[in-house]
């Protein structure tokens, strides 16, 4: 591994931010796939009651990106991770310490404003920190969140034989650990920072090249939202109880850790940024069709296509997402990077909720049918992600020419690339 392409190689922010990424994901994961089982078979709440729950979190961190994203321009990344970080301390730690409905719901309402605060606060950071290597800078960030969520879940696994309170405990923990290591190691940004221009969220709101993008790059959300829904509701019926679900989640967290980093390098070295983005989506959108085809197929056959599936789902999130997240700080105004990051989630977050329903009351009434649809909704995003109406608005160098230097036709004549200019 050369110096270049090794962690060490970046800023310190950038460094912080990748392991912080690795906890977060640690002890989000460590505590979620337990909590709606605990409340049923330990608490003894009402599926109405536990969806409730479930749906504050979500519903408070949805509803708050936008939020989190101007108060990151506004006051700074920093303290908006910090703060974060510290709510999910407090509302983790309420899932250990009660089991009263309002109190249950009052940690779920914390727990999803803490992420609606540090999740843009956190990509503002490292887009803004990365020094012109945004997608390399967000591949080592995808790597260390995937490693979280694989790692995750298996000690949440090994502390529920002990009891969920020590799973709940040991998440806390986690992540006060990570406030702590913030406070001490991530320094704060520049003061030389730039000032979110006036009517800069009016700019944002008449923004329809972003909103065309953001629209796009909700169908990676949509999809990956079916790990948990799709897959896993075709799988376990096959191997018996939860072994399907746990089958699927393995096969895409272990494709991502280990494909992220080199299909990053391949498709900087030869595509540019919008090509690798649609090709992402293209392969998200081929994996969604296999099952669809194999539906009549016996047992072994279909476990095989769904695993498959689940694996090629996994390596088209790994092509795009790195340029998708860097593009994302392309179209942004001055001063308003986490503003953008923000508003691109809140529609995200919308549009996954809108398709999951739409998917799960579609999967009742035919399965080839819901795979059929997603395959076609990721194939009309790549080709949407490659129309220049999707493009930032003023021409960026780092609509990146490969290194071969060829040239793209409707680019015209290849650029310097971007991530050797500090923006």
């Amino acid at each position: 591994m050369t110096d270049r392409s090794s962690l060490r190689s970046f800023s310190r922010p950038v460094q912080v931010l990748v392991l912080n990424q690795f906890g977060v994901n640690l002890g989000f994961y460590l505590l979620l796939p337990f909590l709606a089982a605990y409340l049923t078979d330990s608490i003894g709440l009402t599926l109405a009651a536990v969806g409730l729950v479930l749906g504050a979190r979500n519903l408070a961190q949805q509803g708050l990106f936008l939020v989190g994203g101007v108060c990151a321009d506004r006051i700074g990344s920093r303290p908006m991770i910090l703060v974060g970080c510290l709510l999910r301390v407090v509302g983790f730690g309420m899932f250990a310490l009660t089991e009263d409905l309002w109190g249950l719901l009052a940690a779920a309402v914390l727990s999803g404003v803490a992420g609606a605060l540090f999740n843009p606060a956190v990509r503002s950071y490292v887009a803004t920190a990365s020094q012109g290597r945004t997608a390399e800078a967000f591949a080592w960030f995808a790597l260390a969140g995937n490693a979280g969520m694989f790692v995750g879940p298996v000690l949440g696994a090994l502390l529920l034989l002990v009891d969920f309170r020590m799973v709940a405990g040991v998440a806390a923990g986690v992540f006060a650990v990570l406030t702590i290591a913030q406070a001490i190691w991530l320094p704060a940004q520049s003061g030389d920072r730039p000032v979110p221009e006036r009517g800069g969220m009016v700019g944002l709101l008449r923004n329809g090249r972003f909103w065309l993008f953001a629209l796009a790059g909700s169908a990676l959300f949509a999809l990956q939202n079916q790990l948990y829904l799709m897959f896993p509701r075709e799988a376990d019926p096959l191997l018996g109880g939860n072994a399907g679900t746990v089958s699927v989640f393995v096969v895409s967290t272990v494709v991502a850790v280990a494909c992220q980093r080199p299909l990053t390098r391949y498709a900087m070295a030869r595509w540019q940024a919008r090509r690798s983005i649609a090709v992402g989506y293209a392969v998200m959108g081929i994996g969604m069709l296999a099952p669809a085809a194999t539906a009549a197929a016996g047992p072994a056959v279909r476990l095989t296509v769904i695993l498959l599936a689940a694996a090629v789902l996994g390596l088209g999130v790994v092509i795009a997402q790195p340029f998708m997240l860097e593009r994302i700080a392309q179209h942004a105004s001055p001063g308003m990077t986490g503003t953008y990051y923000g508003a691109f989630y809140l529609l995200s977050g919308v549009i996954a909720a809108a398709s999951g329903a739409g998917i799960g009351a579609l999967l009742e009434r035919s399965a080839p049918l819901s795979w059929l649809a997603c395959g076609i909704a990721a194939l009309a995003a790549a080709a949407l992600s490659l129309s220049p109406s999707t493009a930032p608005r003023a021409p960026h160098p780092s609509d990146p020419t490969p290194a071969s230097h060829t040239t793209d036709r409707n680019q015209g004549p290849s650029k310097p690339s971007e991530r050797s200019i500090p923006r």
